[in-house]
């Protein structure tokens, strides 16, 4: 299986009819039937790498103001335990400090995202905490650790946004051409992933063009989701932009695909 990064973008998506919405659907139609799930999701930000450990995830509903329908949503995915097991053997492998979590249901960062990708909820998932205040290598590091997961079959995703700022948002533009900081930002990083460039990108907030802009210091939790996808294919070291369109004039809908 590949690892993959995906923009979980607007809780709306999980509503909306539009192209972004449409290519997830295919998306998960394309790839192959996973047996199980890793997401890493920008809305679970923990000091210590954290992964779930539970029967069947409650729904966390982590927005406010949008249509009553929005909360009416279940996706009734199942935990798998014996892969949480193996998550917890490899962070010891490999030295990284973690916790166990036990009650924790699904945000939304995660079930907009997969229910686009497998609306009957039959894949399997274990859900993974970011932390942003890890430095991007320690991140790296720690998808890195679970590359073996994709030789059994096992997605990887993080769940995140490369431009996420939402003070910069033009809520009236629905669609149509991005604000150019934003794909320039985009493009960049673009350029360094392909070359796999760790060294340019683990400095991306400081020599990125637009950077405190595109990633606001208040909101890197929704760029780092990348670090985590990108060390599950350190074995590989290659990378494809599937997918790349804009919404509200710069919140960017990117789906990479690593391995």
């Amino acid at each position: 299986m590949p690892s993959l990064f995906i923009a979980h973008g607007s809780p709306t998506l999980a509503i909306e009819d539009n192209l972004y919405t449409q290519y997830l659907t295919a998306l998960g139609k394309t790839l192959p039937k996973p047996k199980a799930i890793v997401l890493f999701s920008a809305h679970w930000v923990s000091p210590v790498q954290t992964v779930s450990n539970v029967d069947e995830f409650k729904m966390i509903y982590d927005f406010y103001g949008f249509p009553d329908e929005m909360y009416n949503i279940v996706y009734p995915a199942k935990g798998y335990k014996d892969l949480t097991i193996d998550i917890v053997d490899l962070f010891k492998d490999h030295g990284i400090s973690f916790r166990v979590d036990e009650t924790r249901g699904l945000d939304h960062g995660a079930w907009v995202v997969l229910r686009l990708l497998y609306p009957n909820a039959d894949v399997p998932v274990i859900s993974m905490s970011v932390n942003p205040n890890l430095s991007p290598e320690e991140q790296y590091k720690i998808g890195a650790s679970l590359f073996k997961l994709r030789e059994k079959d096992v997605l990887i995703i993080g769940s995140g946004g490369t431009v996420h700022n939402l003070r910069a948002l033009n809520w009236s533009k629905q669609s149509g051409d991005a604000d150019g900081w934003a794909v320039e930002f985009d493009d960049w990083i673009g350029d360094h992933i392909n070359k796999w460039d760790l060294d340019s990108l683990f400095k991306y907030d400081a020599i990125a063009p637009n950077a405190e802009l595109a990633v606001p210091p208040y909101g890197n939790e929704h760029f780092v989701p990348i670090f985590y996808a990108m060390g599950a294919a350190d074995n590989e070291k290659k990378a494809k932009l599937i997918h790349s369109s804009y919404q509200y004039g710069n919140l960017s809908h990117s789906v990479w695909q690593f391995g």
